[in-house]
């Protein structure tokens, strides 16, 4: 009995002994990251699509038939300018209708009007000549309306953006069959979530980014913030101006990152070396845990307020299998392109 005993405590040393290595004798990789000064960024992210400030969805009123359309785009178009053309011969065989009903009634006004200077008719026969004439004449008004309708014209003067539309396809009520809009300025429309739109501000800058222009530098400046979020998609809209020479052009996406924050000459570290308030300093080939407080944090790196110094390197990525005293293999970080 007392030799299991044996057996079982020098199990349980075993097993101890090689749990103290696993943490602290067995060398971790480590990306030693020196401590640097620089200029701390705090960003709020948004996406949005580019728009011209001034511009127009031109839609159809009416369901029925295209017969013409303008094959304009990209070519100038002044407000009222014909761009489609709806089927409208039942809209034209009614009004014609109604006018043949309208020359009727005034030949039977002209009758009433000519039997009542001779006492042949009563007032009223006229009453009633007169009121089905004014009927037809207010039905041919609302006729010559609606049939307006079937002539779907430019808002406003500008350029053909974008034509959604072909002849023989049927417009349906609403539907977008054109976009004209003024090519210059252009701004880009971005949705902020609501718990990051407190920390947007008019005037501030935005970098943005886009496929299109992977390696341009492109800015924009907050113009104006939607005062009302949308309660569904927990956003708020922001318009980002852009300058006129941006090479960016009407719906292209882009993804923005706006500047809410700036603080020069902070102490930084990789934001991805920060575990719990903590970095991990490398002491020769160990790790040194340090509580630090946290200024701006950033994507890519975040401000340290207190807790380290200049000369020091820390640890990255911080994760739990780092420990305090464990030791470490230190690796250069990657030079950057």
């Amino acid at each position: 009995m007392q030799r299991k005993i044996l057996i079982w405590l020098a199990l349980a040393a075993l097993v101890a002994v090689t749990a103290l290595w696993w943490l602290y004798g067995r060398s971790l990789e480590v990306v030693a990251n020196p401590v640097q000064r620089g200029t701390a960024v705090e960003i709020v992210y948004a996406t949005g699509t580019v728009e011209p400030v001034r511009w127009a969805k031109v839609t159809s009123l009416i369901r029925d038939r295209i017969v013409d359309i303008c094959y304009c785009e990209g070519n100038a178009v002044t407000k009222g300018d014909v761009l489609v053309r709806l089927e409208d011969r039942e809209a034209q065989a009614l009004l014609k209708e109604l006018h043949a009903r309208e020359e009727f009634l005034k030949r039977e006004m002209s009758r009433v009007t000519e039997l009542m200077s001779r006492g042949a008719s009563t007032t009223q026969a006229f009453e009633r000549a007169s009121r089905d004439l004014e009927q037809i004449l207010a039905l041919i008004s609302v006729q010559m309306e609606k049939i307006k309708d079937y002539s779907i014209i430019s808002p406003m003067d500008g350029i053909v953006l974008r034509r959604d539309g072909e002849i023989g396809e049927i417009a349906e009520v609403g539907q977008i069959l054109f976009r004209v809009g003024v090519s210059r300025p252009l701004e880009v429309v971005a949705e902020v979530n609501e718990e990051d739109i407190p920390r947007v501000a008019i005037g501030q800058t935005a970098l943005l980014r886009t496929d299109a222009f992977p390696r341009d530098r492109l800015e924009a400046k907050v113009r104006d913030i939607t005062p009302m979020g949308d309660p569904v998609t927990k956003t708020y809209r922001t318009r980002l101006a852009l300058p006129d020479n941006t090479p960016l052009r009407p719906g292209m996406s882009v993804e923005a990152n706006v500047i809410s924050r700036e603080q020069p000459d902070a102490l930084l570290v990789p934001s991805n070396a920060i575990l719990d308030n903590s970095v991990f300093v490398i002491d020769g080939a160990n790790l040194r845990k340090r509580s630090v407080q946290i200024g701006i944090r950033g994507t890519q790196q975040t401000e340290i307020l207190s807790g380290l110094s200049e000369s020091e390197r820390v640890a990255s990525p911080a994760t739990s299998a780092m420990k305090d005293g464990r030791r470490v293999r230190a690796i250069e970080p990657p030079t950057k392109p």
